[in-house]
């Protein structure tokens, strides 16, 4: 069987083709340019990456293609990015980067290739399962839960799962490096990338900046309506941010020490452009028990089941909370927790799990 492996330049995907090639497949390697804005900034490292991508397939003892993606990247996931955060929503792009063009793009050039399957190096498991004497494919968490990277893929659907394999799935990330260094490969201990997906680590606001001009307006407290200072952009200001608000000396609550209490964002008036804080990690207007997801994507290709304990998350580094699908309907979801959850952030994705099972999810509208 030929598969094609999405390679990035880093240990996972090196190690995803290693194993492949050592379980008998017929494997290539493919790398995605997918920026090309400021490719000779000192933020982006597709150069550098590429060389350690064709490093890695020398030593495996692969063939490498490389693709260029950035007209498709920069229409179907940046502008949709850039349309977000001008709505002063937060996207995260890496969700819509893997449906769009890691497991659609990649994906139907991967079948041009004459291609059975692709593979990626990212942590999640997919399993055959067979309902009603038809066969389907679940999203599965991987083994390692503090890489499980399952809330990035909650898009993907029956045919994409079809055609992809996860082989690290069931391995740790201690493990994956071992390998790499036992085989040879000098990315063995390279930093896991972090970021923008396929733009890289920068400084933010900056970069911003340079595509959505500054929009001043006020800050205003939430509670009592005070003004206390101004804001260069909706847009550059996140549910639950504390820092950057420049807003810290002010005086106001007191915790039980006597100090004054930090100051969040805590909501955004995008028609009067004011953005609205709170004073204290645990303010009220911070803590939010329902939601309304719309964007839905449920992977069986059905809606599950309402007024069902599930588990869910509403950002990916949260733990899993527990929680009921109360209503699904006009493409919307509403979903309540067992807990109040903290800075629940429109723009954001919220992913629902049975057990290790992932359903599916969709964009949080509103808290």
């Amino acid at each position: 069987m030929k598969v094609v492996v999405g390679m990035s330049g880093g240990v996972d995907s090196a190690v995803t083709a290693l194993l492949l090639k050592r379980q008998g497949y017929q494997v290539t390697g493919l790398f995605m340019k997918n920026w090309e804005d400021d490719d000779d900034s000192e933020y982006c490292s597709t150069r550098q990456d590429l060389v350690d991508v064709a490093s890695v397939c020398d030593v495996i003892g692969i063939d490498l293609e490389v693709v260029n993606f950035s007209a498709e990247y920069k229409d179907r996931v940046f502008a949709d990015f850039l349309r977000e955060y001008e709505a002063g929503r937060t996207p995260n792009p890496d969700v819509l980067c893997n449906s769009e063009i890691k497991f659609r793009c990649f994906l139907d050039h991967a079948m041009q290739l004459g291609a059975e399957r692709i593979a990626t190096g990212h942590y999640a498991q997919v399993r055959p399962w067979t309902n009603d004497g038809r066969t389907e494919y679940q999203l599965l968490k991987a083994e390692d839960g503090t890489k499980d990277q399952s809330y990035f893929l909650y898009r993907l659907t029956q045919e994409q799962l079809a055609k992809t394999m996860f082989p690290l799935g069931a391995l740790y990330k201690r493990e994956v490096r071992r390998i790499a260094a036992e085989a040879g490969l000098h990315v063995a201990e390279k930093k896991d990338s972090t970021g923008i997906c396929f733009i890289g680590e920068r400084p933010f606001r900056e970069f911003l900046m340079r595509y959505l001009p500054t929009r001043p307006g006020e800050i205003r407290a939430l509670d009592d309506g005070r003004l206390l200072g101004e804001h260069q952009g909706l847009m550059y200001h996140t549910i639950g941010q504390r820092k950057g608000l420049h807003i810290g000396g002010l005086k106001g609550n007191q915790d039980e020490a006597g100090e004054h209490e930090a100051w969040y964002v805590a909501g955004k008036d995008v028609k009067a452009n004011v953005l609205q804080v709170v004073q204290g990690h645990a303010h009220p207007a911070l803590l939010k028990d329902r939601l309304v997801a719309g964007d839905l994507n449920w992977i069986a290709g059905r809606d599950p089941h309402t007024n069902w304990v599930y588990t869910a998350k509403p950002r990916y580094r949260t733990p899993d909370q527990p929680c009921e699908i109360d209503r699904i309907a006009d493409g919307r979801a509403e979903i309540a927790f067992a807990q109040p959850q903290w800075a629940v952030t429109p723009g954001q994705s919220v992913v629902v799990y049975e057990s290790k099972v992932c359903l599916g999810g969709g964009i949080i509208l509103q808290a």
